[in-house]
């Protein structure tokens, strides 16, 4: 997908860091085990860089930013923070997920907007990319900072064995 640009009071927003590109991740042998590549397709949602609207609450039409399934308001904090997730996404082998529970998996990066850390909790979903090629999709479907009522750290699960799992059709346990 390729997300347009947001203007706000002036100032435009280019989205260009969350359009989809590939990435190539490669599991080193270990074992019995074979060298693995994995072709992975990166999305990012809206939810990465727009926040719900509260019940009761009007959409703001200065803050308005529509997908084909709804419309949210630009947060420009989500924005800002979204500017990292590429870089995320590409060292995700590297990186504690966690299942969710609920069919998505997330991790959580330590990040410093204004010069205050907190937790960033980002969700994301790998399934078989369309085709028939033995790519995978990664699609990260929300990103934001954690407040109270996260989600549960659970034990984690390897990155490496979230791609394996998806491309081979097996299923992946949710630890308990």
């Amino acid at each position: 997908m390729k997300w347009r640009s947001f203007m706000l009071r002036g100032v435009k927003y280019s989205l260009d860091h969350l359009h989809d590109f590939t990435l190539s991740f490669t599991q080193p042998a270990k074992g019995e085990n074979p060298e693995r590549l994995y072709e992975v397709d990166a999305e990012f949602g809206l939810h990465c860089f727009t926040s719900g609207i509260g019940p009761g609450q009007a959409i703001d039409p200065e803050l308005k930013y529509c997908d084909s399934r709804e419309c949210r308001h630009f947060d420009v904090l989500r924005y800002e923070l979204s500017k990292q997730l590429p870089g995320i996404v590409a060292d995700l082998h590297q990186r504690k997920c966690f299942h969710s529970g609920k069919g998505n998996f997330f991790l959580v990066e330590m990040v410093s907007p204004h010069g205050k850390v907190e937790q960033y909790e980002i969700y994301f979903a790998v399934s078989r990319a369309s085709g028939g090629n033995g790519r995978l999709k990664l699609f990260v479907q929300s990103a934001y900072i954690r407040t109270y009522g996260h989600q549960p750290h659970r034990k984690p699960i390897g990155f490496y064995i979230l791609l394996y799992n998806i491309k081979e059709g097996k299923a992946i346990r949710i630890p308990k």
